[in-house]
């Protein structure tokens, strides 16, 4: 099944890939100087960011599409739900010990991808409304 791609959606899946990018890209190229500022190890921030660009990639191509399957942005949703699950789990794992400010780092992006992880689920669902 397809999904048209509205503005809502769009938006959605821009401003993801713009914060998304930006977040990636400060975690690879600042992972030395966030590390000590964090608590969080320099190898997790620069991997982290770096497995971000490909999703980046991926966000910026479903955007500048006309239609998607809707599987393709189930998996974008499920993309962003898993990096939130994964970053809570990884602070109460006990495997980092982040300072205050690594807590409020990794919850606030946490709380962001959830943000558009809801926001492209309205998206897609208003975009099925609309086709029925």
């Amino acid at each position: 099944m397809s999904v048209t791609i509205n503005p809502f959606l769009r938006n959605a899946l821009h401003a993801d890939a713009a914060v998304t990018g930006a977040a990636a890209l400060l975690m690879a190229v600042g992972a030395p100087f966030l590390s000590g500022l964090l608590g969080l190890p320099s190898g997790l921030l620069f991997w982290a960011g770096v497995a971000l660009f490909p999703f980046v990639a991926m966000l910026v191509v479903v955007a500048r599409r006309a239609t998607v399957s809707k599987i393709v942005l189930v998996d974008i949703i499920a993309i962003n739900a898993l990096w939130v699950v994964g970053s809570f789990a990884l602070m109460f794992s006990g495997a980092v010990a982040p300072n205050l400010l690594g807590i409020a780092f990794i919850s606030a992006q946490a709380i962001t991808v959830a943000l558009f992880a809801e926001l492209q689920f309205v998206g897609m669902r208003r975009a099925a409304a609309a086709a029925a």
